[in-house]
């Protein structure tokens, strides 16, 4: 007879979620200095897209296959832990790296080892709350993630400004990385590697016989038949084709390629899992994608707006806040540089409130349930980007970002609470690594059709995409709704 998973205590959580502070402290350092790295060693601005890129295709490729294998891995290390080692270690070195890179082809395959590297490490730790952790639980296992990533997301941010302010030099001559910027770095891999191996010395994995014993590890495990998976194959192909013709007849921007490519790339795989004999690895992650549960495809939904949400925001809040608050597109003006530098206020309060929002979440998921939660959240956040549409002082978006940093805290928590009560243990970490899909597919989406969208329909002024954003959530919270109640006691 199946028993329950035994409760861990507060401190058992502690341990197993600490090394997130790491991994989002390296991130964090990622996305605010690489592209001040990358125009250090002579990159033009419109080249800082295309080596970005890197960051979610990486994603996009490595954490299905690190979900897949680290669910058949179990060795004397555990099943996750091995895979936060590696990714760790890596990931280290590469933080080490990045700011002594001789050139810029250096620093872009740097980027991408260094992405690659969190993403090996961070996907098994949404499985690994999901092994260790009751339902009951995992809300606040996951909540408990979402505070680690808010804190550390505000020190890497502010770290390089911190050090500047105590003397460490800022500039540097032409090709070199500043030094606030160097030692940030160096910073940053002792601290995930640090954080990395609290969580790999002060927990233990439950062996699979002992996982697979436990009540919720047999839920909605049904056969997969692909046969009919080449009428997908079959759509994306035909849609990625008209793409193509309409990009090439009209002359549209070439960032649409990346749209269409993605469409005729996924079609060919699910025509090929139709028809393939293969049992290897890529058959199995194809054939979950297709054949995940259907509260899965579900939630897949509300990740997508979500994320579509925040990618908008993140890549226009700086020129939005610039032109319409402070009146200027001039990136030399000082004006802009004003703005520019209350963008930053505003994208560190939204990861604060993010912080107290993960304290807050689990007690709200207690009183209403996991879906009201997340939608009165993401609600939240839809109106605070909205809000920038009608406020004219700029100090007022301060009260935007509380309801943003809410939606961000309950992003990064509730869907993997809501999505683990729904899975097998033994696919725990393919889908989790799936589950990511549609994470990068929709910030893919967004760098290729909002600036299409702004040129066309609101005059090219990023204000506009902000509101999209907020439209995006109110609509991620209303498909929260279709996601089958599974709540906790």
């Amino acid at each position: 007879m199946s028993r329950a998973k035994p409760e861990l205590s507060f401190w058992q959580i502690w341990n197993m979620c600490f090394g997130f502070l790491g991994i989002q402290f390296g991130f964090a350092l990622q996305n605010a200095n690489v592209s001040r790295i990358f125009q250090t060693l002579g990159a033009n601005v419109d080249q800082i897209p295309v080596l970005w890129i890197a960051a979610p295709f990486t994603g996009l490729i490595v954490q299905p296959i690190i979900g897949y294998l680290s669910d058949r891995t179990w060795n004397r290390f555990g099943r996750r832990r091995p895979y936060f080692f590696a990714g760790a270690v890596l990931a280290t070195l590469a933080l080490m790296a990045m700011p002594n890179s001789p050139a810029l082809w250096v620093a872009a395959g740097l980027l991408w080892i260094m992405d690659a590297s969190f993403n090996v490490s961070m996907e098994p730790f949404r499985a690994f709350v999901g092994d260790q952790l009751p339902p009951k639980q995992r809300p606040l296992g996951y909540a408990m993630q979402s505070v680690f990533i808010g804190v550390g997301a505000v020190v890497a941010s502010f770290l390089p400004y911190v050090l500047t302010h105590f003397g460490v030099a800022n500039t540097a001559p032409a090709g070199e990385v500043p030094h606030s910027v160097m030692y940030s770095f160096y910073a940053g891999a002792v601290v995930l590697l640090g954080a990395m191996l609290w969580t790999i010395l002060s927990t233990r994995e439950y062996p699979p016989e002992q996982l697979e014993s436990f009540a919720d590890a047999h839920v909605n495990e049904t056969p997969v038949v692909v046969g009919s998976a080449w009428k997908i194959g079959a759509l994306f192909l035909a849609l990625g084709a008209i793409l193509l013709a309409l990009i090439l007849h009209y002359d549209l921007e070439k960032e649409l390629y990346l749209l269409a490519g993605g469409l005729v790339g996924f079609g060919a795989l699910f025509v090929w899992l139709s028809r393939t004999a293969s049992q290897g690895a890529l058959r199995q992650i194809m054939g979950d994608l297709y054949g995940m549960p259907g509260p899965m495809r579900r939630l897949n939904w509300v990740q997508f707006f979500s994320w579509f949400a925040m990618f908008a925001m993140w890549i226009n809040t700086t020129p939005a806040v610039a032109e319409r608050f402070y009146g200027s597109t001039d990136t030399t003006s000082a004006a802009y540089n004003e703005g520019a530098n209350w963008a930053g206020v505003l994208m560190g309060t939204y990861n604060g409130v993010g912080v107290l929002a993960a304290i807050v979440i689990p007690l709200l998921v207690r009183a209403c349930g996991l879906r009201m939660s997340h939608l009165v959240n993401l609600w939240l956040g839809g109106l605070g980007l909205l809000s920038f549409l009608v406020i004219r002082d700029p100090h007022w978006l301060i009260a935007s970002m509380v309801g943003v940093g809410f939606t961000w805290a309950s992003i990064l928590s509730l869907p993997y609470a809501m999505l683990s009560d729904n899975l097998p243990a033994a696919k725990m970490g393919i889908y989790m690594g799936i589950f990511n899909f549609f994470i990068v597919i929709p910030q893919l989406m967004a760098a290729s059709v909002l600036g299409v969208l702004l040129k066309l329909f609101f005059h090219n002024q990023p204000i506009w995409a902000l509101g999209l954003g907020g439209i995006s959530l109110l609509i991620a919270g209303l498909c929260t709704l279709r996601v089958p109640r599974m709540e906790t006691a």
